[in-house]
Formats: C-alpha cells, sequence, structure tokens
C-alpha cells in the first residue's frame, strides 16, 4: 500500500502534508501535488494532515487513476520538503467538484 494525491488537492494545494513527510516523497505541480509511490513508507501522517482530504490509501475505491497520475508526475515534478504558500483562492476550491477533467494541470510548479 502506498497513499495517493486525489482531485481534491488541485487548485488549493495546502502543502501541509509536506511538513509532517518523514521520507520528502511529495513533487509539486502547478496546481496540485502527487505522492512518489516507491518512496511513501505509506506511514500515514500526511492524511490527516490535508485539509481538502487528498489524501488516500491506494486501496480506496477510485484510487487506481490517481496512482497513476501519482507515479507520473512524481517522475516530472520537483520534489517539495517545505511547505509554501497555497493559492489564496485555495479554500473556494475545497469543495469543488470534477477538478480533475476541469482544472488539472500537467505543468510543474512554477520556478521550477
Amino acid at each position: 500500500m502506498t497513499y495517493v494525491v486525489t482531485e481534491n488537492c488541485i487548485k488549493c494545494k495546502f502543502m501541509d502534508c509536506v511538513e509532517v513527510c518523514p521520507v520528502d516523497c511529495f513533487y509539486e505541480g502547478e496546481n496540485m501535488l502527487v505522492i512518489h509511490p516507491d518512496e511513501c513508507i505509506d506511514c500515514g501522517v500526511c492524511e490527516p494532515e490535508c485539509p481538502a482530504e487528498a489524501i488516500q490509501p491506494d486501496t480506496e475505491s477510485g484510487a487506481e487513476q490517481f496512482l497513476e497520475i501519482n507515479s507520473k508526475y512524481a517522475e516530472e515534478w520537483p520534489n517539495i520538503t517545505r511547505k509554501g504558500d497555497p493559492p489564496a483562492d485555495a479554500d473556494d476550491w475545497k469543495d469543488v467538484a470534477n477538478k480533475f477533467e476541469d482544472h488539472f494541470s500537467e505543468n510543474p510548479a512554477s520556478g521550477s
């Protein structure tokens, strides 16, 4: 088992999870984070830290799609080891549905 970041992170990117990760397995895209599944040690400390409830075990229903997304973009996006500032409108996006289809960006975080 590993943990994955799901579409709830898109346009929220609160990054509380990054602060608690003991192995620095988060990678930053333009509008979401992903977890490198081969680096995650399955400790689960990140899951309760996420205000958007965007982190879940890969064994949850629907996680297969996000396991693929996390795997792919963890290879392309830069590693993040410190919490940055979330978008100013992050709270407005927290409960928006269908964010992956409508708002996902394949781009790495700016400045990368």
